[in-house]
């Protein structure tokens, strides 16, 4: 299960951007984009994410997951589409030439933390 792997790392980065004259502040929740292409499962990291906080500054936050479709364009005739298949030609001129536009992020978009007043 590489998604332990993820949420280890997740927690290590978060924890990192925290500046340290807030080392009181409690974490409300990260925010995260994942592509559809590197096949986590949400609910697995989400599992992953809820154990490995446990003892942290992190303890208590929820993990907020956007999937990102996996969309790619076609070389040859600019066609633009999300794949929701393992198949890799344009629809529209049948090329095998594409690239990939997203589906392969892993992004942390935001860390919300509680200030001194107790909102986010």
């Amino acid at each position: 299960m590489h998604e332990m792997g993820i949420a280890l790392e997740i927690i290590d980065i978060a924890e990192a951007s925290i500046p340290a004259e807030m080392k009181d502040v409690q974490v409300e929740s990260v925010n995260l984009r994942i592509g559809k292409l590197l096949a986590i499962v949400p609910e697995s990291l989400t599992f992953c994410f809820s154990v490995a906080i446990k003892d942290t500054r992190l303890e208590g936050a929820q993990l907020n997951i956007e999937q990102i479709p996996v969309v790619a364009k076609c070389k040859d005739c600019d066609n633009h589409w999300t794949i929701d298949e393992p198949a890799f030609a344009c629809p529209k001129c049948e090329s095998g030439s594409l690239e990939l536009i997203s589906g392969k992020e892993l992004d942390i978009v935001s860390i919300e933390v509680m200030d001194e007043d107790h909102s986010t």
